[in-house]
């Protein structure tokens, strides 16, 4: 479990947990400013970041060996919390949408699809390992294709299509890190492409039967937000506000001056990156999106230094997942793509997105700390 003697704890990876520490605090700042006097998001955010670091911490000294022996058993009882949320009383709806599990006495929701997300990298970092010799074949494939299904069909019925989405790109994302075939590939793609444009168009048509009544307008709103100006109202007023914040926002020029982004729904959550634009400016923008992507290039660094195989593929899907769900959020918020909700990874508020990112921290920890410099050399193998 602890292996300490195959860890390089020298060079622990103390920027990526300071880099996680610092989107943090650009999120708490803002939580602060812009929540209710009666709300106490702020201390949740804050309680978050303590438990979460620490969790960080604690996980990054065990092996992800250990962790992925118990691939199986994680797929399960991730299988048996999401069943529990859609089919039982416990399960929490919020806007229609059953996405929680209330857990009793301590009067707390928690949401497992955020954990699905872990869960479902250290599984098919551990599959792939085991099959990656034989991954082209027909029936290795259609066996991961089944296992991603299984939990991302649970979560959409949720409903959560923005979740499912994300862990059906990770999931493609490690495929095809794990060796896919470009055989396979370019007549994927060649297809895939023009399905999409296809059913793009279908999805808006009035007898289309894929998409819930809510999910169908929000993409009408996105292609045609002047006849939909209820359900563009959300964007629309992110836009306004991500304007008035000019070059070097609002804080920095007048820290008293009210935020319009205030007024955006969800704004401390899927819609965080709004208050940014505001607060902080173009500049302040541009900055928070390179710290995002300084987090995702050291983690594709961590695989490419991994010691192995699967600690390659953990590492490589952590980036995916991270780099996807960056590009989802600011997307919607600035209206390229259709609103659903993704947070925006370790800005949000949100414990249960919190801690799920944590874990992953932690892990990818890990990884970094048993990387190909631990693995003695030709020449010292000699001597």
């Amino acid at each position: 479990m602890f292996k300490f003697k195959d860890y390089d704890l020298k060079h622990y990876n103390v920027s990526l947990l300071g880099l996680v520490i610092i989107l943090g605090s650009v999120g708490m700042v803002l939580i602060q400013r812009l929540q209710d006097a009666n709300e106490r998001q702020f201390e949740k955010q804050v309680l978050g970041y303590i438990l979460g670091v620490s969790l960080a911490i604690f996980i990054s000294l065990i092996d992800y060996h250990f962790i992925c022996k118990f691939y199986i058993p994680l797929y399960i009882i991730n299988f048996i919390l999401l069943v529990i949320v859609k089919f039982s009383p416990w399960g929490k709806a919020h806007y229609d949408a059953k996405r929680w599990i209330l857990i009793p006495g301590i009067n707390q929701e928690v949401q497992p699809s955020e954990l699905t997300k872990i869960i479902i990298i250290l599984f098919f970092a551990k599959y792939f390992d085991m099959m990656h010799r034989q991954i082209n074949k027909l029936g290795v494939l259609a066996l991961s294709f089944v296992l991603i299904a299984i939990p991302t069909g649970l979560i959409l019925i949720q409903t959560d299509l923005s979740t499912s989405i994300v862990l059906g790109v990770t999931f493609l994302a490690m495929l095809f890190i794990a060796g896919l075939s470009y055989k396979i590939i370019l007549p994927t793609i060649a297809i895939a492409v023009p399905a999409f444009a296809a059913l793009f168009w279908y999805v808006q048509q009035p007898y289309q039967i894929l998409l819930n009544e809510y999910q169908q307008l929000r993409v009408l709103a996105m292609v045609h937000p002047e006849l939909y100006p209820d359900l563009a109202y959300q964007q629309s007023n992110a836009a306004k506000a991500i304007v008035s914040g000019g070059m070097t926002g609002k804080l920095l020029t007048d820290g008293n001056a009210p935020l319009k982004s205030g007024m955006v729904p969800v704004i401390e959550s899927d819609f965080i990156f709004t208050a940014i634009a505001e607060a902080f400016g173009f500049v302040g923008s541009v900055i928070v999106i390179l710290l995002l992507a300084l987090f995702v290039y050291k983690a594709i660094r961590i695989a490419k230094h991994a010691r192995d195989y699967q600690g390659m593929m953990i590492a490589s899907g952590i980036a995916s997942l991270v780099m996807f769900q960056i590009f989802v959020n600011i997307g919607v918020v600035t209206s390229i793509l259709p609103n659903t909700g993704i947070p925006l990874p370790f800005v949000s508020s949100g414990l249960s997105a919190l801690m799920g990112n944590m874990i992953m921290v932690g892990i990818l920890l890990n990884v970094s700390l048993q990387n190909d410099r631990m693995i003695p050399k030709k020449e010292e193998l000699s001597l």
